[in-house]
């Protein structure tokens, strides 16, 4: 099959499977890489040596994306607890202002930069 293939009266259907190749089977099994362009190939071989060579280095390039992706997260993961974390703390803050004060729930709301209802649920708590 492959000497049959690789006679020069079926070179059109050689090209026409390196298309397929290109345009059909490798972006559908690795949609994320980069392929040059069919035009630049018109021999199986050349095909073959080329895609030895990028395979080598696919690992390394998922591994890479994978440690982004980890980083993206552990910002994102990062950013919210730090979220939580000054949240909290302006809550602490205004439960302090309403047990040591006389102060309204807007002013400490304002002044805690809180929900009006955060800190009146945190007044009705803190009578409990």
């Amino acid at each position: 099959m492959g000497k049959w293939l690789s006679g020069t009266e079926q070179a059109n259907l050689r090209r026409a499977i390196i298309i397929w190749f290109y345009r059909v089977f490798l972006p559908n099994r690795a949609p994320e890489l980069e392929f040059p362009e069919v035009s630049d190939f018109t021999n199986l071989h050349e095909v073959h040596d080329m895609l030895a060579e990028r395979i080598k280095k696919w690992p390394e390039l998922w591994e890479e994306r994978g440690r982004e992706e980890g980083r993206q997260e552990g910002r994102q993961e990062g950013r919210q607890e730090a979220e939580m974390r000054a949240l909290e703390s302006k809550r602490n803050a205004a439960r302090k202002l309403i047990a040591l004060t006389e102060m309204s729930d807007q002013l400490i709301a304002e002044i805690e930069e809180l929900p009006v209802e955060e800190v009146e649920k945190l007044r009705a708590e803190t009578q409990h």
